[in-house]
């Protein structure tokens, strides 16, 4: 259940990125468009990490370490984990965890 919401959290996400590119080519300014953007891609960071969070989550519970987890499928590289913390990252950002909110660069 938890990986079905993971991935309808996922298809909004793409729908909302693919909505603003849409609008930037029906005429809107373009300082707009891109901060717009932005938002949008910065939202899709924070949900694909919200979903790769989960899962390590529940690997955690059931081995008692991020040690070894996968996060295959996710969009995302686990580069980091060991008995009590992990580092996630995407093509800008990244995630130390657990517990932190996502920032900009890699781990």
């Amino acid at each position: 259940m938890a990986r079905g919401l993971s991935l309808l959290s996922l298809l909004v996400a793409l729908l909302l990125v693919s909505w603003m590119l849409t609008a930037q080519h029906q005429g809107a300014s373009d300082g707009k468009t891109s901060a717009e953007i932005a938002q949008a891609q910065q939202s899709a960071s924070g949900i694909t990490f919200e979903q790769a969070e989960t899962e390590l989550e529940s690997f955690h519970a059931l081995n008692g370490t991020y040690a070894g987890a996968s996060l295959g499928g996710f969009g995302v590289k686990l580069v980091r984990a060991d008995a009590s913390t992990y580092c996630i990252e995407d093509s800008a950002s990244h995630l130390d965890g657990p517990g932190s909110a996502p920032a900009a660069g890699p781990c």
